[in-house]
């Protein structure tokens, strides 16, 4: 039995009257246009068009997912700077970035546990890259504001002696536990409150419960070691000043 919706003209007309439902709610709720859900249905499923067919090809040979996974990364350093308004500084989260990612992902190809392929290494890669992306932006986001809001801290710390490495940590220390809080409530609930994607994906397309949950603890786990250690390299580089908020951001 196919357990995976299909391209057709049944879930064609699914998804347009749940698009038009939406409309509908925006309209009688006063939420706003009724044309916001249909451009966002329009771009998404555009967008989901393109990536089906890069991939299609890309996952056929390990070279090309390896540049995908290239693409990806340098797309999660990009994001990560944005969101913590680093501007061009920002492009030390790439030491941040690939360090969690590296960390988890080599020695899971190394051991053959996840197979040198495209359909593997990407999907596997791409959430574990995920993850350590959004740890990252917001260890560094929460850093620099700490910076910003504490400064006259800091500047006592510094005529005490302190180094301004050291009393830079000192403020920001704290934050590396808030962004990694996500990471570990995931995991704390996981099965009893969510069922992950990975979870979720590999259950649909397999069918068994025991190769899904095997899959998403495995996951999970990397997902931990992975937080863990871009956030504790992007303290360290917000705390020695080459990570800091753009000029005009403050």
């Amino acid at each position: 039995m196919n357990m995976v919706a299909t391209p057709g003209w049944e879930l064609a007309a699914v998804c347009a009257v749940l698009v038009c439902a939406a409309a509908a709610v925006y309209r009688v709720a006063r939420l706003g246009s009724i044309l916001i859900v249909p451009g966002a249905a329009m771009r998404a499923v555009a967008q989901l068009s393109v990536v089906a067919l890069v991939l299609a090809a890309a996952l056929a040979r390990v070279w090309s997912s390896l540049l995908v996974l290239g693409a990806m990364f340098a797309a999660a350093v990009f994001t990560a700077a944005r969101r913590a308004r680093a501007g061009r500084s920002g492009v030390w989260l790439a030491v941040a970035v690939g360090l969690g990612w590296c960390v988890v992902l080599v020695p899971l190809v190394g051991t053959g546990i996840v197979p040198i392929a495209g359909v593997a290494i990407v999907p596997i890669g791409g959430i574990i890259l995920g993850g350590t992306m959004t740890a990252t932006s917001l260890a560094a986001r929460r850093a620099l504001d700490t910076i910003e809001h504490r400064r006259g801290e800091i500047e006592a710390a510094l005529s005490l002696g302190m180094s301004e490495r050291d009393a830079h940590l000192e403020m920001i220390r704290s934050t590396a536990a808030d962004a990694l809080l996500p990471g570990v409530d995931q995991t704390r609930t996981v099965g009893v409150v969510t069922l992950p994607g990975a979870f979720v994906g590999v259950l649909v397309a397999s069918g068994s419960a025991t190769q899904a949950a095997a899959v998403q603890v495995l996951v999970l786990l990397g997902l931990l070691l992975a937080q863990s250690c871009a956030v504790a390299a992007t303290i360290e580089l917000v705390a020695r000043g080459h990570v800091r908020r753009a000029a005009g951001r403050r």
